[in-house]
Formats: structure tokens, C-alpha cells, sequence
């Protein structure tokens, strides 16, 4: 032990990252994998997670380079320290797998969500809804003397407080795309 009682290899990174990799607490994790763009592909990835019993708690797919039939899966998953390691360590053995990088430990990156909110209601809620909307800058995308449509895009947190903000207010439907993310900086 050193004299700030910061076990020896606890890091591998950064002397700021000091967590404990035996820790037992899940930790939420975004996963950006390059892989190949082709058939079976998304499966391969998403069996190695149900093999395994890990879950995914946000995907988003997308080929990301036309010429060069790549595609980049952004997974959002939960577990120890311990489990992130092992799942990055099965992807990066997958085939068709380029790279594998962990967005939440390399550093700083931003994460975003697109979601669509059904909100039906009339008189006072519908105002109310209205006013939310502007305020988290919602926007309107269909409106009819019922419902409104609401188009938000944010990190998921904000996508969940609206979404309680509306449920008393009669939200009936809603539509996420799952979480996409970069590491910021070059």
C-alpha cells in the first residue's frame, strides 16, 4: 500500500481513475464498437451478451463507413467493474470487431437520445404539456384537438424527467432511439 492507502495496479489508465476493478457495485458503461458491416454481425455481438446473462440497457446501430462497410454499435450495459472488463475483453475476441472503446473511463464524450412522447389531453393539461415542452425544449412534430407529438433530443436523464413530468399529464406513448455517443476532443 502506498501513503494515500491506494492499493499497487489499482489503475490502469489514469492516477484519477481510482476505482476499485473488485468492487461488487454495477456501474453503467457506454460501449462504442467498430465492427464490420455484415450479415449476422449485430447478432454475434448481441448473443455474446444474452450467452453471458449481461444486459443491454440502450443499442444503436449504424454504418458509419460507406466504403469501408463499417458500422458502430453504441451499447449501454450495467455490472462491476469486474464484468465491463470481461465483456470489452469477449467483444474486442469477436471476428468481425475493429475496436472496442469504454466512453465512460477514456474520458470525457457526449452521449445524446432522440425520443418521440405521445402526450393526449385537453384543457389545462394541454397547456401545461405545452409549456413543459418549452422549457425542455421539445419540440412539436403533430399535433391533433387530442394529442400533441413531442420530438426531444438529450442525454437519457433529461429524456426521463420529461417523461415523468408528462405521465401525470397524460402521456400515453413513447418512442427512444437508444443512446449515441462520442468521445469529445480530438
Amino acid at each position: 500500500m502506498s501513503a494515500l492507502n491506494i492499493k499497487k495496479g489499482s489503475s490502469s489508465h489514469s492516477a484519477y481513475d481510482l476505482r476499485d476493478p473488485h468492487s461488487e457495485i454495477a456501474e453503467t458503461h457506454t460501449l462504442a464498437v467498430l465492427v464490420e458491416n455484415e450479415p449476422g454481425v449485430l447478432a454475434r455481438v448481441i448473443g455474446l451478451f444474452s450467452g453471458r446473462g449481461y444486459n443491454i440497457d440502450s443499442l444503436t446501430v449504424a454504418e458509419v463507413d460507406h466504403t469501408g462497410h463499417r458500422s458502430r454499435i453504441t451499447v449501454v450495459t450495467r455490472g462491476t467493474p469486474s464484468v465491463i472488463e470481461q465483456i470489452k475483453a469477449q467483444l474486442g475476441r469477436l471476428v468481425p470487431v475493429y475496436e472496442v472503446h469504454d466512453l465512460t473511463v477514456e474520458g470525457p464524450s457526449v452521449e445524446r437520445e432522440l425520443a418521440l412522447f405521445k402526450v393526449a389531453g385537453t384543457g389545462e393539461k394541454r397547456i401545461e404539456a405545452l409549456r413543459l415542452a418549452e422549457i425542455f425544449r421539445a419540440n412539436v412534430v403533430d399535433s391533433t384537438l387530442q394529442s400533441f407529438v413531442f420530438e426531444m433530443t438529450g442525454t437519457p436523464a433529461k429524456i426521463d424527467a420529461f417523461a415523468e413530468l408528462m405521465r401525470p399529464l397524460g402521456l400515453a406513448d413513447v418512442a427512444r432511439t437508444g443512446v449515441a455517443a462520442l468521445a469529445r476532443g480530438v
